[in-house]
């Protein structure tokens, strides 16, 4: 999350590909909310909603290792589409943690801006709660509800992952588009990455090496799709042998034969860029390999972080 200009205050702006009105439904519709409500893993039981200024929702969010955290949320703002304002963090027993705003708009081609801040009462406590959402994966919430939109508007299943980074938006779309500095952030933790051949540019290719610990080799080929700089760029990717020959997941043999990556840079201003990543099986998938997929978004989320803190560590040493 990138500051804006309160130190007190946290911030984070989406771009949905859905209608107002359904991101809005997606929002307060106890059904649909339940399908995406907090981070990757966690789980919610609501126990009453009254939706508008004054009215609670109170819910119990259960967590991937057992812990459960009773919430209930205070409405100070309903504007039908277009604006709440409530507590977050509290209950009976415990006062809220901050108050946020958030904002619905719409956007072009049938897209929803959401605008969400997050006022704490300290500069110093913005800090722990910065610190403490990114530990718990926090953001995940936003992705997951992405994911939702995604498959109610298409009925396609996918995994999104957000970041903002210090960095300005034509450093960033270096950082995806040269090779010397993609190869040095993006293989998972514990791994380097090597191209062998690389071609970024529409219609052009790469091939490339992840080397382990034990000897353990991994070799991938990319296809570029789309390159519009500095925003987007699209490109497939396969598991493939020394030669070239497709190949499977070397430790998950029934994961999807090819991923489709979009890669969406947005400036939030001059010195922050928010990277947004869509990760999709493509082409024939077998039912057996979109189950593998779906299952994998808690990996995919650790995987994906370990890259995303290693980006972070390379521009600060730049």
């Amino acid at each position: 999350m990138a500051a804006k200009n309160k130190p007190n205050e946290l911030y984070i702006t989406r771009i949905y590909e859905a209608p107002r009105a359904l991101v809005w439904d997606a929002w307060t519709d106890l059904e649909q909310v339940a399908q995406w409500w907090g981070p990757r893993g966690f789980t919610i039981t609501t126990h009453s909603k009254d939706l508008r200024p004054g009215g609670h929702w109170h819910y119990t969010m259960h967590g991937p290792d057992g812990v459960d955290y009773i919430n209930k949320t205070k409405y100070f703002e309903v504007e039908e589409q277009a604006k709440l304002v409530y507590d977050h963090g509290g209950n009976d027993e415990q006062a809220p943690l901050f108050r946020v705003t958030v904002l619905f708009s719409d956007v072009d081609n049938g897209k929803t801006k959401l605008e969400m801040t997050m006022a704490l009462p300290t500069p110093e406590a913005a800090v722990e709660i910065r610190k403490f959402i990114k530990k718990a994966s926090g953001d995940s919430t936003w992705d997951r509800l992405a994911e939702y939109l995604e498959k109610e508007t298409t009925g396609k299943e996918t995994f999104v992952i957000n970041r903002t980074f210090a960095a300005p938006l034509d450093v960033m779309f270096q950082m995806w588009t040269d090779p010397a500095h993609f190869a040095a952030w993006l293989p998972p933790t514990g791994f380097t990455m090597q191209f062998l051949r690389c071609d970024i540019r529409p219609g052009g290719s790469g091939f490339y090496c992840m080397s382990g610990a034990n000897n353990i080799k991994m070799y991938g080929r990319t296809q570029y799709l789309e390159i519009d700089k500095p925003h987007r760029i699209v490109y497939t990717q396969q598991f493939c042998d020394e030669q070239e020959n497709i190949s499977r997941h070397p430790m998950a043999p029934t994961w999807p034969e090819t991923m489709l990556t979009v890669v969406q840079l947005t400036a939030e201003d001059d010195q922050h860029t928010r990277v947004t990543v869509t990760w999709e099986p493509h082409g024939a998938v077998t039912p057996a390999e979109l189950e593998t997929f779906i299952k994998a978004r808690a990996g995919m989320t650790q995987g994906w972080t370990g890259s995303f803190d290693k980006l972070d560590e390379y521009l600060e040493k730049r």
